[in-house]
């Protein structure tokens, strides 16, 4: 049996499809609201950052999504500070990725938003296993 390839996203998004995207993504990260803060939330975008970090000085960004022209970005910043995290990562979700630490999609892809949920979830227990806030 062939390995499935891996599917090509569309050139742009429609606007519906855009919408959905973007529920989508939003309601991954606002999973892991509670213990963080919400630093922007509306149509265009909504994103998360920490508590005061001792060790930084400062609050640090967690994730966001955030609508373009042609494309919903999931930028997840643990992925950068941790770039281990990508080992394992599947093609489908390695080839929606977008530099170290965000993730383009123009069209919903279920399998692919479990992936990203559940690195999602790693990349927070990560950063509190690092005592980063």
């Amino acid at each position: 049996m062939a390995a499935n390839p891996v599917r090509k996203p569309p050139a742009r998004a429609t606007a519906e499809e855009s919408a959905e995207v973007f529920a989508a993504l939003r309601k991954i990260l606002s999973a892991h609201e509670k213990g963080l803060k919400v630093t922007a939330d509306g149509p265009k975008g909504y994103s998360l950052g920490t508590p005061y970090s001792e060790r930084w000085k400062r609050e640090l960004f967690f994730g966001a999504v955030q609508v373009m022209k042609n494309y919903v970005s999931f930028h997840l910043f643990p992925l950068y500070m941790f770039p281990d995290l990508l080992d394992g990562l599947s093609a489908g979700l390695k080839a929606r990725m977008q530099g170290k630490s965000c993730f383009n999609f123009r069209a919903p892809d279920d399998a692919l938003f479990r992936e990203l949920a559940a690195l999602t979830k790693a990349g927070l227990a990560r950063m509190k296993a690092e005592k980063l806030f």
